[in-house]
Order: structure tokens, then sequence, then C-alpha cells
């Protein structure tokens, strides 16, 4: 857990460094991060410490001394895998009802932060949404106490219909708010202001009208009452991991509803437009009549067909080619919007994806725990080998096999390349057949491999060889 923390610190450090967080919220922020992180953890742990118990036990000649009593490796492990089948049966509560709510705290708690403190939410070097009001700011540097002094200011600052119509640029900026005050004071020194004047009349756009001016203080009092949040107060957002397994099944069924009736409403609307499709009138008796008439092997039958069937012919020159150009820019029209509707669909289709592969993955975290326990206790009894030597080293480089896996697995299936319940089971899967060969094998008292028989198998190869060439 401790290698994984420091981890995330490194993948969030922009959440967390040089915002003058005090270490509550920083250790809030790790408590919630903590259950998530378990999908990575208990694997790990499970794997390690079976190899690390096992080899512990057959490195004292414990396993020689079970069997010379009649107690075989199955015997010996009963009670781990009593222990190991409950801690299952733990971690799936754990994934269904703890991590999504972990999840939620997490995706709250990283928006409230900057709510928290209006100084944190200013990031030096970039353009900061600040949540709440209409700004958006970016300082090139915070200093003094509480980062409360600003250089080289930039304010947009946003009309109510959302358009950047004010610029704000200052060299120097103060915050300033009193204790317990629900006005924070923005003090600005040294600038210039612009301002896209609003147009009254139509007639006026082709003017442009526009303001500037420039001022040694400007002072912008914002409510910041907004902001004064609990961090613990909740989002209305919920995600894939956000949900329980009920919801997921809920809304896997109800996104794939939608899906299918978007495509199905696009793909009408897509055939009206091309007129593909059509309904079809009664047959031409007289036409019918003609090619019953005719020889299907005769020139005159094709030629009849070909000029029945060919629209076209029915057009002068210059018609036919304002036909074709009509029927390209319509393709091309068609081709644009599809091509348009396409990222959406991905982006819907995406979504069910990850839904479905949460759902199976609550289910797979379960079961690895077993099975990686079926993984590395007879891997211990073979390498006969305790402590945090080569146990690590192994233990380590199967996690890694299994981790990669599941992760271009997902990532595969979240793209749609792979059925999103196999890219959720598979580094699951493949370490299943893994553990009934070491299962087997430690039971049987055989090693890893028979390098002997190798060995032999390859002088008899070379032996064979030598032999012919003697002959020859």
């Amino acid at each position: 857990m401790l290698i994984f923390i420091f981890q995330t610190i490194w993948l969030f450090i922009d959440d967390l460094a040089g915002r003058g967080l005090d270490i509550v919220i920083i250790g809030k922020f790790l408590f919630y991060i903590m259950p998530s992180l378990m999908e990575k953890v208990l694997p790990l742990t499970v794997l390690l410490a079976s190899i690390l118990t096992f080899g512990k036990i057959a490195e004292n000649y414990e396993f020689a001394a079970m069997k010379a009593s009649g107690i075989s490796l199955q015997r010996a492990m009963l009670s781990l895998i009593v222990f190991v089948v409950f801690l299952s049966v733990v971690v799936f509560y754990f994934a269904n009802n703890v991590i999504p709510a972990a999840e939620l705290k997490i995706y709250s708690l990283r928006k409230n932060i900057g709510q928290l403190k209006p100084s944190t939410a200013i990031i030096a070097g970039a353009f900061s949404d600040l949540e709440g009001t209409d700004m958006n700011m970016k300082v090139d540097r915070k200093y003094g106490d509480n980062d409360r002094f600003l250089e080289n200011v930039i304010i947009h600052r946003k009309s109510p219909n959302g358009v950047n119509n004010t610029v704000i640029k200052a060299k120097t900026g103060e915050l300033i708010s009193g204790e317990g005050s629900n006005i924070l004071q923005l003090v600005l020194k040294d600038g210039n202001y612009y301002e896209d004047v609003e147009k009254k009349k139509s007639s006026d756009n082709k003017k442009f009208p526009f303001a500037k001016s420039s001022f040694k203080k400007y002072i912008i009092n914002q409510d910041i009452s907004k902001l004064d949040v609990d961090l613990e107060k909740e989002r209305d957002v919920t995600t894939d991991k956000m949900k329980n397994v009920s919801r997921l099944v809920k809304d896997i069924d109800s996104i794939k509803i939608s899906n299918i009736k978007i495509v199905n409403t696009f793909s009408k609307s897509i055939n009206k437009r091309i007129g593909a499709f059509p309904t079809l009138s009664s047959a031409d008796s007289i036409l019918q009549n003609d090619i019953n008439n005719l020889s299907k092997d005769s020139v005159q039958f094709r030629t009849k067909m070909m000029d029945t069937l060919s629209v076209l012919n029915l057009y002068k020159g210059y018609q036919r080619e304002q036909i074709l150009n009509s029927s390209k820019n319509t393709i091309t029209n068609i081709l644009a919007t599809v091509s348009s509707k396409k990222n959406e669909l991905d982006k819907r289709f995406k979504i069910y994806n990850m839904h479905i592969i949460s759902l199976h993955k609550k289910f797979a975290l379960a079961l690895s725990c077993i099975i990686l326990f079926f993984v590395g206790a007879p891997l211990g009894a073979i390498i006969r080998k305790g402590g945090l030597g080569l146990p690590m080293v192994i233990a380590i480089i199967l996690f890694l096999i299994y981790y990669f896996i599941g992760v271009f697995a997902e990532n595969s299936s979240k793209e749609g390349s792979l059925n999103p319940v196999v890219g959720a089971w598979m580094s699951t899967f493949i370490m299943l057949p893994l553990g009934v060969f070491l299962t087997k094998r430690a039971t049987a008292d055989r090693g890893l491999s028979n390098f002997g028989s190798v060995i032999d198998f390859f002088k008899k190869l070379f032996a064979f060889k030598k032999n012919k060439t003697a002959t020859e």
C-alpha cells in the first residue's frame, strides 16, 4: 500500500503541490484514495504472502515432515484455502460498496479543494477557471503569506451568455479576504481594461464597438459565499466506478437501449436523406412480359435490361451531369454527418463498455485472490525459499504480468477492439492455468521443470545428427 500511495502522490502532484494545503486535507485525500488502490494491492499481497509463507515452510523441511506423517499438500493448505475464500467474499463486498463510495469522495474532494481556498485554485503559469465565478485567471507567480500576492495578472470575464468579452491585465495583484467574510477582494495595480461593448442594435455589428482604459488601481469584489463549502460535500456525478453491482446492471441495460435508439434514429434519418430503400410499386406487367419473351443468354436481353435499369439514360446530357453533381454533394454531406456522429457514438459505446468492465471487475477481483493464492502457495513450496529475496522478485514479476495484461485488455475493451467481458477477466483467466499447473507439480513434489530431461533430449538430438552425418 505504501508503494502505491507514493505512486498516487506522483500522479496527483499537480493537485497537491504548491496549493498551500494543510496536512489534514492531504491526509483525507490519501485516505479516500486508498480503497481504490486495493484493486492493485490485494492481488499482489495475496501472491507475495502465499509465496513467503509456503516458501519458509518448505525451506525448513516442514512439508517433508508433513508428508512423512501422511499429510498432503492440499490438506496443509486447507485452512488457508478457507481463509482466502472468506477473504474473496470480503473483497467483493469491499469492491461493491466501499470502493464506489471512495471514488465519489475523492472526486468531490478534488473539486472542492479549489473552492476551499480561492488562492489554491489559481495555478501559476496557466489559466485557472475559478469555479462559481465568472472569471478565468492566469498569473505568472504567487508569493507572500497564503500566496496572496500575484504577479502579471490576466483575467478573462464571461458575460451571462458565457462569452469572454472582457480582458483585464495588471502588473501586480493582491487577494484580500477578511475572516468570516463572504467577499473576496482582488486589488489590481498598473494595468489595462479591455471590453467588447454589447451591441444594442443589429446594425451596430459592423462597427465592432470596443472600450479600453488604463488604471493605477482597480478593485474587484467577488462574492465567494458559493465557494464556502465543506470538503465532504458530494457532487452530483456518478461514473461507472462510483456504482455498485445493482446500479451497474440497471444502467448497462438503459445505456444499451438508449444507444440502440440513437443508432436506429440516425439510420432512419440517413436513409431518408439519401432515399435508400424506397417503397417499391407493383411490377410493370409490360416490362415483365418483354423480359420473359427474351432469351436470357441473348445480347438483346442484356441491352434491354441495361437500357431499362439505367436511370441516367432517361435524361439528357447536361441533366445527367447535374444529377451526378447533386448526388456527389449529397453523399459528401452525408459522410460528414456520419463522421461527426461517429465520434458521439464512439463515446456512448465507450461508456457502455466501461460499465460492463466495472461490473465484471468486481467479481474478477474477488476470484483473482483465490487464483493468485493457488499460484503463490505451490510456487513457494516448489522454490523452497523464504525471506524477501527470491520470493519477492518472483512475486513482483508475476504481478507485473498480471497487472499489465489487465491494463492492456481493459484499454482495448474500452475502445471496442476487445469484448469488455473478456477484457475484465483476461488477466485472471491467464493466471488460472498457471495455478493449476503449479499446484499439480507441487502436489507431485516436482520442480518447475526437469532440466535434466531437457539436456538429455538435446544430447540425443545432437548424437542423432552426428550419426546421420557419419553414415552419409
